[in-house]
């Protein structure tokens, strides 16, 4: 397998990492630049993996959150998944350190809920208790043991990550800013791309030489030529572009920033003149110069990520004054359990199901 593939793979693995958290609500990001880092210390307790101020985790906790994820990438993509590497960090290397910063923050959260005097109601801890219950039941006996759970942990982990989310819906709460069309507007283009570079065995991009780049604005010329004649653009497109997407639909602030000034100053079937981006020569054809359903899509983005840069800040603030330390000696032994047997994998879906949390 080509390292180029294993880059592929490592951006497939970013996505579910990100879909296995996300999809029990907005705050428990996976990819979060404000996560809490621990720093190393000693006086730990026996399977204390790390300690937040007053509170900590301990290793079943990182168990139950590092074998759910392990076997959900593994009914994804396959055992062989993990045989991938990328830049010198295999994939267990990658997930287990972004699930300690995912726990790590949801413990976070828990103390910022003692501040501001965020609890769980009596009907919330009865679906937290039953959630447990199931997930538990869910374990054979071989996975209770070598996860090291019992109902009881499990229950306190549903509770905090409950209680997580009902933080950052307490600190995002009144953000509901209007989104215009104009700043949410979602144009559609078809472009035709000549590349000005190459990639070595690695994947890494060599920039054409001098001469290189001369033959590709001449092709680019050539198509550009042909295109304003009136021939057929998706034709030129099969035969002219070395992107494998022969469309893009997008907001602003979200692509090349000279391919999108250009895109964005086209009228409705007009063609842009030849383009230069860090990618090479663009020509680029204007589909549709406002789509409603992408626009109201794009506006629900523009909300949700205000929110979260709301949400980040008072996050930042709040854990940069907080004692961060991790038992590297304890973490450096954590790793993935092989183990056929150990297949265990709802532990986000039950969460998802039996506490209904609200959707974002």
């Amino acid at each position: 397998m080509k390292l180029i593939t294993h880059k592929r793979i490592f951006k497939a693995a970013a996505v579910l990492l990100v879909l296995i958290f996300m999809t029990t609500g907005c705050g428990i990001d996976a990819n979060n630049s404000s996560d809490v880092k621990v720093v190393l210390t000693t006086g730990f307790q026996k399977d204390e993996i790390f300690r937040i101020d007053k509170t900590s985790c301990t290793l079943p906790e990182i168990m139950v959150y590092l074998t759910n994820t392990k076997n959900q990438y593994e009914q994804a993509f396959g055992s062989e998944f993990w045989e991938a590497s990328y830049n010198g960090e295999n994939l267990e290397t990658n997930i287990k350190e972004t699930v300690l910063a995912r726990v790590a923050r949801i413990k976070a959260m828990n103390l910022m809920a003692e501040k501001y005097g965020i609890t769980l109601s009596d009907e919330e801890l009865r679906k937290v208790s039953k959630a447990a219950g199931s997930y538990y039941e869910s374990l054979t006996d071989k996975e209770k043991e070598l996860l090291g759970v019992d109902e009881e942990l499990l229950c306190t982990m549903y509770q905090e990550y409950m209680l997580a989310e009902k933080v950052y819906e307490y600190l995002i709460a009144d953000i509901n800013p209007e989104i215009s069309d104009d700043e949410a507007r979602t144009i559609t283009v078809q472009h035709i791309l000549i590349k000005t570079y190459s990639l070595n065995e690695e994947g890494a991009r060599i920039p054409y030489s001098e001469t290189a780049r001369k033959e590709a604005h001449k092709r680019a010329l050539e198509a550009l030529k042909r295109a304003q004649e009136g021939e057929d653009f998706t034709a030129l497109i099969a035969e002219y572009s070395e992107d494998s997407n022969a469309s893009y639909s997008f907001g602003k602030g979200t692509m090349d920033s000279a391919f999108e000034e250009a895109a964005f100053n086209l009228a409705t079937d007009e063609i842009s003149g030849i383009v230069e981006s860090v990618h090479g020569y663009h020509i680029i054809k204007c589909i549709s110069t406002f789509n409603r359903d992408e626009t109201d899509r794009n506006k629900v983005k523009i909300v949700e990520q205000r929110r979260k840069e709301v949400f980040n800040e008072e996050y930042s603030g709040f854990v940069e004054g907080l004692a961060k330390n991790l038992n590297q000696k304890l973490w450096d032994t954590v790793g993935f359990i092989d183990d056929d047997e150990v297949t265990t994998s709802s532990f986000f879906e039950v969460y998802r199901t039996e506490l209904e949390p609200p959707l974002y």
